[in-house]
């Protein structure tokens, strides 16, 4: 079975006629799998917190939640779905840089562990808590160490953190808080890295900076947040994130830092939820324009826009057709030009046919412009075997 596709194409047909198309279908196996390989290669002292915006399917996250992981969440619908879960205090975290009075008071009634953004969470915190709350910092970190990546955002402005720069000012301040006290740090520094080495040199740089302001202002931290980032490979020719590498230099890391006791933090999203969905939709028709094949499919943008956003393709493969040499953009039902899932080398196709896209199970339909014409919001369908 190509491993860029949960499901073969057999299983890809029976969910397809099961369902009905378009459809989004997950792998337990898969998930399960990839989880157990990441937490297996790394240290005891690294815990794994699943960045819920990845996919909030509830399956996937009892899932996770069953193999003992902890939760990354980013607005108070993924915390009221980790909530559900009946989880203990302290296996979940909250981040994002515009929250609210009320999801702070629900972070607080929940014991979660805020990553507080500036001054304004930190201050609402203290107003808002009956004794003492410990907090992660995110720091804006002025070193660019995953140059080029559009969703970080490098060194220049960000509405997310306090700039590198301007930690010093806060902490200052926040010294007059009566609860609220600084005991981690967050820095989120990478995205869909495959690099071993360059994800290690990112989280090198993350510790460098936690030991500044731990010897510049005393700054004792329990945890170190370093982040998502584990990229995922989207064609054959990718070579996969090399995990024992990773993990080996994460102790090495944890080695050369002998200050810091705590527990370092990685927030996957991609990594543990991609490799486990498919897409299944089927052709509508074909259309030549100037020298170009489109392919129409049932769904685009609307169900999987991360093409639009990042420009990053998901893998995609006719069901039952095998392999092929015509070029194809496929394109969705969406009146917009926009509408694009990229382009694919492909057997002749036809209207009916099945087309299965791979690596969806992260950013598909919870991130799709689903109300944009109203078409029909798909199934998504979770299969234990």
């Amino acid at each position: 079975m190509n491993p860029l596709f949960a499901f073969d194409d057999a299983t890809c047909r029976a969910l397809a006629e099961a369902h009905g198309t378009p459809c989004f279908a997950y792998s337990a196996s898969v998930a399960r799998a990839g989880f157990q390989a990441l937490r297996a290669a790394l240290p005891a002292r690294v815990r794994l917190a699943y960045a819920v915006k990845a996919n909030p399917h509830p399956a996937l996250l009892r899932c996770f939640a069953g193999l003992g992981a902890s939760f990354d969440c980013a607005s108070i619908g993924e915390l009221a779905r980790v909530e559900a879960l009946g989880l203990p205090p302290g296996r979940t975290f909250f981040a994002g840089p515009g929250k609210r009075e009320a999801e702070l008071a629900k972070a607080l009634e929940m014991g979660v562990r805020v990553q507080a953004e500036g001054w304004e969470d930190l201050a609402r915190l203290d107003a808002l808590a009956a004794g003492e709350v410990a907090v992660n910092l995110r720091v804006h970190p002025a070193f660019d160490l995953d140059e080029g990546n559009r969703i970080i955002g490098g060194t220049g402005p960000s509405a997310f953190g306090v700039d590198e720069e301007d930690v010093p000012a806060l902490l200052a301040r926040a010294a007059s808080l009566r609860h609220v006290r600084i005991r981690g740090l967050h820095v989120f520094a990478a995205s869909n890295q495959r690099d071993a080495a360059k994800l290690l040199a990112i989280h090198g740089a993350v510790l460098d900076l936690a030991k500044r302001l731990h010897e510049a202002h005393g700054l004792a931290f329990e945890q170190i947040d370093l982040g998502g980032g584990l990229g995922i490979a989207y064609a054959p020719d990718e070579a996969p994130l090399d995990l024992a590498r990773f993990g080996h230099g994460l102790s090495d890391l944890l080695a050369s830092h002998p200050w810091f006791a705590g527990e370092l933090i990685l927030e996957p999203g991609r990594f543990l939820a991609g490799p486990c969905g498919v897409y299944l939709a089927r052709v509508v028709r074909i259309k030549e324009s100037r020298g170009v094949r489109f392919a129409i499919l049932e769904g685009g943008i609307n169900h999987l826009i991360r093409p639009l956003l990042t420009g990053q393709a998901f893998p995609v493969t006719a069901v039952g057709k095998g392999g092929g040499d015509l070029p194809y953009t496929l394109a969705g039902p969406l009146c917009t030009s926009l509408d694009r899932l990229g382009d694919a080398v492909l057997p002749e196709l036809a209207p009916g046919d099945l087309l299965a896209l791979g690596r969806t199970g992260a950013y598909g339909l919870n991130e799709g412009m689903t109300h944009f014409l109203s078409h029909p919001v798909p199934a998504e369908v979770w299969v234990e075997a």
